[in-house]
């Protein structure tokens, strides 16, 4: 079975600071992606204890090593992930 590098999908965020002119300009932000009771899902903001009550958590912003199979679950769970957010390694 193939390895592949999943990067986990961002979101656009503004601003990105207190100044004025950060307004104008967005920020790329890494969503993370967790696996609790059996179903994938996004997690924008995880918080630290429940971390660790996941079955599998992907860090946003993050490279993650993933298996084939791994890979076809999170496309096949249809919360943003495709196969753009994979690199065959």
């Amino acid at each position: 079975m193939a390895d592949y590098i999943f990067k986990t999908p961002i979101a656009e965020e503004a601003p990105i600071g207190k100044h004025r002119l950060f307004y104008f300009r967005k920020g790329n932000k890494g969503i993370s992606v967790v696996k609790q009771g059996g179903a994938y899902k996004q997690s924008r903001y995880p918080l630290d204890p429940s971390v660790e009550s996941y079955q599998e958590f992907y860090q946003g912003g993050r490279n993650h090593v993933v298996d084939e199979a791994t890979k076809t679950a999170l496309i096949a769970a249809s919360i943003g992930v495709t196969e753009a957010n994979f690199t065959a390694i």
